[in-house]
């Protein structure tokens, strides 16, 4: 374990072995630091927060302060952040509510750049990209494999699906379906993130399956209802289909059109 002479670490928190802690930090009685993390200087880390290991926290960010919520009154709430993230300057992460999950939960390998915003309750899967200034509302769900273009803004309680991604300066006030590319204020759907699905290894044969799947939700003029009767028609020849299915009938504030 390495702390840095400036820095203040309250006797009640738990770091574990090969922990780096940098000049003027700050960490709070309630923390818990997994193995091999690394804390830049001046980064207050708050609250009751859990960080797993070998996390890289650069400069200048607020992790598990209470959150920007007018009816927090002081709860326990949580911050769970998972293993091999990177987070960078001036990103702030806020703890839960006890009106939501009581967590805001940050999985694992994400790249979180600088300025990045997370607010109460939100929750963030596995192998996500947030560009800079990248802003989320209260109680907004990410998908794994997302990508979030710098300066998006996301409503609360909005969900974007897994592989999705969003153009820079994006305005998201509805809820972006698993694979679907995203643009404009607002956001409006801009076909699929082809790139990014052939990177994480989406054949041919899956990719013809969701192009058609998306032409059945955007290009067909079927209504949602007749849309989802469909994919589930189109479920036998491109089981990567159940994703979209399943988030379309989970969504709440309606998606995208």
């Amino acid at each position: 374990m390495s702390i840095h002479p400036t820095a203040i670490v309250h006797e009640g928190a738990k770091l574990a072995p090969g922990v780096s802690v940098g000049p003027y930090s700050v960490i709070g009685e309630h923390v818990e630091i997994g193995e091999g993390t690394v804390i830049g200087p001046h980064v207050v880390i708050d609250g009751h927060t859990a960080i797993g290991r070998d996390n890289r926290i650069f400069q200048f960010s607020s992790l598990g302060e209470v959150p920007q919520d007018k009816k927090y009154d002081g709860e326990p709430t949580r911050l769970e952040i998972g293993d091999r993230n990177v987070i960078r300057e001036f990103c702030t992460f806020n703890c839960g509510t006890v009106q939501d999950a009581g967590a805001t939960r940050v999985g694992n390998d994400n790249w979180i750049m600088a300025y990045v915003h997370l607010a109460h309750d939100c929750q963030v899967g596995n192998n996500t990209i947030f560009a800079n200034n990248a802003q989320l509302a209260g109680h907004v769900k990410v998908g794994d494999f997302a990508i979030l273009g710098g300066f998006t803004v996301v409503h609360q309680f909005v969900h974007i699906g897994a592989h999705a991604i969003t153009a820079m300066g994006t305005i998201v006030l509805q809820d972006i379906p698993p694979y679907v590319t995203a643009a404009g204020n607002t956001a409006k759907p801009y076909g699929l993130n082809t790139e990014g699905l052939k990177r994480r290894g989406f054949g041919s044969d899956t990719l013809a399956g969701l192009k058609r799947a998306y032409k059945t939700l955007y290009k067909s003029g079927l209504t949602l209802e007749q849309a989802k009767l469909s994919l589930k028609d189109q479920l036998a020849d491109c089981p990567e289909v159940q994703p979209m299915l399943e988030f379309l009938e989970a969504s709440g504030r309606g998606i995208i059109r």
